[in-house]
C-alpha cells in the first residue's frame, strides 16, 4: 500500500519548497518530491533558482564586482593594492559553497516542519479515491498518494532551434555558471536578465563580451527612460550590445563558436567567440510529469493551465511558479506557493500580480514595479511623472556610484502610484518601499512626506516622489 499524504508537492524549487513548508505549518501531512542532484548525487533542493539561477549568479556577480572595484576604484579611496588577479576556480568554488548552504538550509526546514522528502522524479499515475497516485522514480521506484497535489516543476532554458546546449561551447545558464576560466571572447544571444548578468560577470574579468539582441529596443519590458540610461552605462563599461539582429547559422567545434547573423542594417556579419551563452527565455517544464495520464490540461506552450487561484482543470490539483502563466520569477513562485497552501487549508491566499517587483542585478542594478510610461500612454491613462538622479544624492556620491535615477509615475487625478522605476546602485533593495506603497494604494505624496534617513540612497526615492508635483528639497 502506498504512503498517503494530505499534500504532495512535485518540485522543490522556490514555489514547491515554500508551498510544502506552508502546508506543513498549517497542520497538513506533506511530501515533496524533487530530482535535483548535487555533484555527489545527493539531493539539491532549491530548484533552478538555488542551483543554477538566482543564488549562484549573485555569488559570481559579487565576486566579479569586488575584483573590478579593486582594479579600478580602490585607488580613488587611497587604497594601494598593486596588481590584482582573479582565481576563477576559487570564485566558482565559493559560488558552489553558497549554493550548498542554501540547499542544506531547505533540507533543515523540511526536517523542522516534518515534511517527508523523496529524491527522484514525480509523475502522475492515476486518480484514486480521494486523490492521486504519484510515482517517484529515484534510486528505487515507489508510489505515494496525495489528497491534494501541487505541481511546481519550474522551467528549462530555451535553446535556439537546431542548436542544442552542449554546456561546453554553447551554454545555458547552467553552463554559464560553471566556466572554469574567463574566455577571451564571449557572445550572448538575448539581452535579457540572464544574458546581461552573466555578460557583466565575465566582462569584469577581462572577457570581450558581445550581446546580440533580436529586438530593436533594449530591454523592451523596462521603462524606456530607464532602459536608455542603463544602456548608456553598459556601453561605457565596454559591453557591446547590438540590437535588431537576426541570428543565422551557428557552428561549434573544439576551437570555439562561429555565429552568422544579420545586423539592424541588413548587413551580413560573422562573429567568432570562445563561448556562446543563449539567453532567449525559458519554457515550462512538464517533461516526465505524465500529465496525460490524468488529463491535466496544458496550453500551446506546454505550460499547465490554471485559473487566477492556481487551480488546474482537475479537482485537487494545483500548479505554481514557472510551470504556469505569469512572470517566471522566484518570488512570484513563492507567493503562489504560500497562497495555494493557504487555499487548501480553507484560507484566502493572496497574490497581487500588479505589485510583483522585477530586478536585473547588473551594475547599475535595474528594478521596477507597476506599469511603465509607455504602457500608461498606450492605455490612455493620464499620469504625472517625477524623476531624480543619483548624481544629486549625497550617499551615492560617497559610495562613488552616481549612475542612474529613480522615476515615479502617478495618476494625474488621484496621485496614486502607478509605477516606480529605478536604475542605479542597490536599487534591488530600494524597490521594496515602492512595492509596499503600491500594495497599500499610496500616493506619491505619501512617499514624499515620509521621513527618509540622511544620507541614504532612499532619499532619491523621496525626491522622485516630490518631483511628481514639481517640488524638491534638493537645493
Amino acid at each position: 500500500m502506498s504512503k498517503q499524504f494530505d499534500v504532495v508537492v512535485i518540485g522543490g524549487g522556490p514555489g514547491g519548497y515554500v508551498a510544502a513548508i506552508r502546508a506543513a505549518q498549517l497542520g497538513m501531512q506533506v511530501a515533496c518530491i524533487d530530482e535535483w542532484k548535487n555533484a555527489a548525487g545527493g539531493p539539491a533542493l532549491g530548484g533552478t533558482c538555488t542551483n543554477v539561477g538566482c543564488i549562484p549568479s549573485k555569488a559570481l556577480l559579487q565576486s566579479s564586482e569586488h575584483f573590478e572595484h579593486a582594479n579600478l576604484h580602490f585607488a580613488d579611496h587611497g587604497i594601494s593594492t598593486g596588481k590584482v588577479s582573479m582565481d576563477v576556480a576559487k570564485m566558482i568554488a565559493r559560488k558552489d559553497t553558497v549554493v550548498k548552504q542554501n540547499n542544506d538550509g531547505i533540507q533543515y526546514l523540511f526536517k523542522k516542519n516534518k515534511i517527508t522528502f523523496f529524491h527522484g522524479r514525480g509523475s502522475f499515475v492515476k486518480a484514486v479515491d480521494g486523490g492521486y497516485e504519484i510515482k517517484v522514480a529515484g534510486k528505487e521506484e515507489e508510489s505515494i498518494t496525495g489528497k491534494q497535489i501541487i505541481v511546481a516543476t519550474g522551467s528549462n532554458a530555451r535553446a535556439l532551434p537546431g542548436t542544442p546546449f552542449d554546456e561546453e561551447r554553447i551554454l545555458s545558464n547552467d553552463g554559464a555558471l560553471r566556466l572554469g576560466a574567463a574566455p577571451k571572447k564571449l557572445a550572448l544571444i538575448g539581452a535579457g536578465v540572464i544574458g546581461l548578468e552573466m555578460g557583466s560577470v565575465w566582462r569584469r574579468l577581462g572577457t570581450e563580451v558581445t550581446v546580440l539582441e533580436g529586438m530593436d529596443k533594449f530591454l523592451s519590458a523596462v521603462d524606456d527612460q530607464i532602459a536608455k540610461e542603463a544602456k548608456k552605462s553598459f556601453d561605457k563599461q565596454g559591453l557591446k550590445i547590438e540590437l535588431g539582429v537576426k541570428v543565422g547559422e551557428i557552428k561549434a567545434d573544439k576551437k570555439g563558436v562561429q555565429i552568422s547573423y544579420t545586423n539592424a542594417k541588413g548587413e551580413a556579419q560573422q562573429l567568432d567567440v570562445d563561448r556562446l551563452i543563449v539567453s532567449i527565455g525559458r519554457v515550462a517544464n512538464t517533461i516526465g510529469l505524465a500529465a496525460e495520464a490524468v488529463g491535466l490540461a496544458l496550453d500551446e506552450r506546454g505550460a499547465i493551465v490554471v485559473d487566477e487561484n492556481c487551480k488546474t482543470n482537475l479537482p485537487g490539483v494545483w500548479a505554481v511558479g514557472d510551470v504556469v502563466r505569469g512572470p517566471m520569477l522566484a518570488h512570484k513562485a513563492e507567493e503562489e506557493g504560500v497562497a495555494v497552501a493557504e487555499r487548501i487549508a480553507g484560507q484566502h491566499g493572496h497574490v497581487n500580480f500588479a505589485t510583483i517587483p522585477w530586478v536585473i542585478y547588473t551594475s547599475p542594478e535595474i528594478a521596477w514595479v507597476g506599469r511603465t510610461e509607455q504602457q500608461l500612454k498606450a492605455d490612455g491613462v493620464a499620469y504625472k511623472a517625477g524623476t531624480f538622479p543619483f548624481l544629486a544624492n549625497g550617499r551615492a556620491r560617497a559610495l562613488g556610484d552616481t549612475t542612474g535615477m529613480v522615476k515615479f509615475l502617478a495618476d494625474a487625478t488621484t496621485d496614486e502610484i502607478l509605477g516606480v522605476h529605478m536604475v542605479g546602485p542597490m536599487v534591488s533593495e530600494l524597490i521594496s518601499e515602492a512595492v509596499v506603497a503600491m500594495e497599500f494604494k499610496a500616493s506619491s505624496e505619501d512617499i514624499a512626506r515620509i521621513c527618509h534617513a540622511h544620507p541614504s540612497l532612499s532619499e532619491a526615492t523621496k525626491e522622485a516622489a516630490l518631483a511628481v508635483d514639481k517640488r524638491t528639497l534638493n537645493f
